[in-house]
């Protein structure tokens, strides 16, 4: 790992490392997108045999019953009893955001509120190349479960032998997923967000993916919704001389473990920038030395990480100078490790600078809301002349009608 100043240039590399578009990625995903599009579930099978080297018939796209039934034989029965742990703490943190309906009365006659409602039906992608991420099954089906979405559409690619992978299968089957697919990368985004013959076509995808996933969920924005455009995962922790660096050590190569994964510690402490560095030679990333801790809280504000772990003393002190992070991790005993797994709230979170305006995955995802207007005659003609005033000076004379007509 690299040290550097507070005032290295490099560190503008890092705040503005925000996902740039490659053009030969967006050219080659419009293609594919515009393909299944016009083919529909023809290019769905082209494009799984040129990606995956997997020849599917047309009715193997959808996996079926007795492949899912199949799956439970192929798995470890602690893993399903450890998922059921899992499965009531993501439940109990989710429980407690979702949004409710509302109204309020405004002076006599008039009542405002918002009427809250699920997304028919979301797409969810799970990847599963370098590793299946079985995790991130539960992390992305159970927020949209609580919110209330009927149908939950759920495509992730086949391994070399045309299979999905068993612990997926089996996450998905507990929670009741409506539908599985085996079809993954920008055709599959496609797929969901255009409809095929065998996939219908959703309200909203979610889930991350590789740089063809993340270009194809930016290009099919607008005709569905997406959760957000997610690129290489990402760990900044703030520590002090009182931070245990066997922790920091641990953390920072278990982040290394993702592709591309960026590894930031920020410290005020040279000798433990000094010992984490000997431990990490040859590691890639970044140690930053800074002035004092509340240099560090700025720097990663800026940096607007995925995940920031915060492992000083009295960590809820600098949790108050905390804007931009997907998810925050506090004192030596809440890795990122714990996050991804069991902790309950999603691990799908933003990532290249997007936590400045992007939360991590959450029931409000896959929920929306109607705006509601009610005026009673005697509130109307309250308001009459100031939006007559309004309205004449915007020029819209049958809005003023709209209203003149009523009285």
């Amino acid at each position: 790992m690299k040290i550097i100043k507070s005032t290295s240039k490099q560190l503008e590399k890092i705040y503005n490392r925000s996902a740039f578009r490659k053009t030969r990625v967006e050219e080659k995903v419009k293609k594919i997108i515009d393909d299944v599009r016009i083919l529909g579930d023809e290019a769905l099978l082209k494009y799984t045999k040129k990606f995956d080297g997997v020849k599917l018939m047309p009715r193997q796209i959808k996996v079926s019953e007795i492949e899912i039934s199949g799956a439970y034989q192929n798995i470890s029965p602690n893993f399903v009893s450890s998922l059921k742990v899992i499965i009531e703490n993501v439940n109990r943190f989710y429980r407690k955001s979702i949004k409710k309906s509302w109204r309020i009365k405004v002076g006599d006659g008039v009542v405002l509120g918002e009427n809250y409602a699920a997304l028919e039906r979301v797409g969810v992608y799970i990847p599963a190349g370098t590793a299946p991420l079985a995790s991130t099954v539960y992390m992305t089906v159970l927020p949209a479960k609580i919110a209330g979405v009927k149908k939950i559409a759920l495509i992730t690619p086949p391994d070399k032998n045309g299979f999905i992978n068993p612990h997926i299968l089996v996450v998905a089957n507990l929670l009741k997923v409506d539908e599985i697919y085996r079809v993954g990368g920008a055709q599959g985004i496609a797929a969901l967000a255009y409809g095929t013959k065998t996939i219908a076509k959703v309200d909203k995808i979610v889930g991350p993916g590789n740089i063809y996933v993340s270009e194809a969920k930016r290009q099919v924005f607008g005709q569905v919704d997406i959760d957000m455009i997610a690129g290489p995962t990402e760990l900044v922790i703030i520590a002090n001389r009182f931070s245990n660096p066997r922790f920091i050590i641990a953390d920072l190569s278990a982040q290394k473990e993702h592709a591309k994964g960026l590894a930031i510690l920020i410290t005020n402490s040279k000798s433990l920038a000094l010992e984490v560095k000997s431990k990490l030679e040859g590691q890639d990333g970044f140690i930053i030395l800074t002035k004092n801790l509340e240099q560090a809280v700025e720097i990663s504000n800026k940096i607007a990480p995925e995940h920031l772990e915060i492992l000083v003393q009295n960590p809820n002190r600098l949790l108050k100078g905390i804007r931009n992070a997907g998810a925050v991790f506090l004192g030596p005993y809440s890795p990122v490790a714990v996050g991804d797994y069991v902790a309950g709230p999603s691990h799908v979170l933003p990532t290249g600078g997007s936590a400045r305006f992007f939360s991590g995955l959450s029931v409000s995802d896959f929920q929306k809301s109607n705006h509601i207007i009610s005026y009673s005659r005697k509130a109307l003609e309250k308001v009459k002349e100031p939006l007559e005033n309004i309205a004449g000076i915007e020029g819209l004379d049958k809005h003023l009608d709209s209203v003149k007509v009523r009285f």
